[in-house]
């Protein structure tokens, strides 16, 4: 079992980056692929970024492509998501989440509590 703790989140003008981080508790973390969802107000959770446990594969959401990049460090037991170009429509609940494989559907195993990321126009 793997506990996940997320932090980076605030309140940025459009333009402006953010990177998140995902801490994860436990020492089986290079055994879990990692994927970062978003959640807007009134919407559903959806995908945006994800790292297999070598850093070898990434996926990306068409939204995230070319402005979010997906990173681990697995020395130090943590994931990020470095933003950049901000927009509004990105302001979101952001969640890590971890499973035994890399997949771009909302099937990961386990939760991170989420960090709140808004966008100012």
């Amino acid at each position: 079992q793997v506990q996940l703790v997320e932090s980076g989140g605030g309140l940025v003008q459009a333009g402006g980056s953010l990177r998140l981080s995902c801490a994860a508790s436990g020492r089986t973390f290079s055994s879990y692929a990692m994927g970062w969802f978003r959640q807007a107000p009134g919407q559903a959770r959806e995908f945006v970024a994800a790292i297999d446990q070598s850093a070898g594969r990434t996926y990306y959401s068409d939204s995230a492509k070319g402005r979010f990049t997906i990173s681990r460090d697995n020395a130090k037991n943590t994931a990020y998501l470095q933003m950049n170009k901000l927009k509004p429509e990105d302001t979101a609940v952001y969640y890590c989440a971890a499973r035994w494989a890399i997949t771009t559907r909302d099937v990961y195993d386990y939760w991170g509590q989420g960090t709140q990321v808004t966008v100012s126009s």
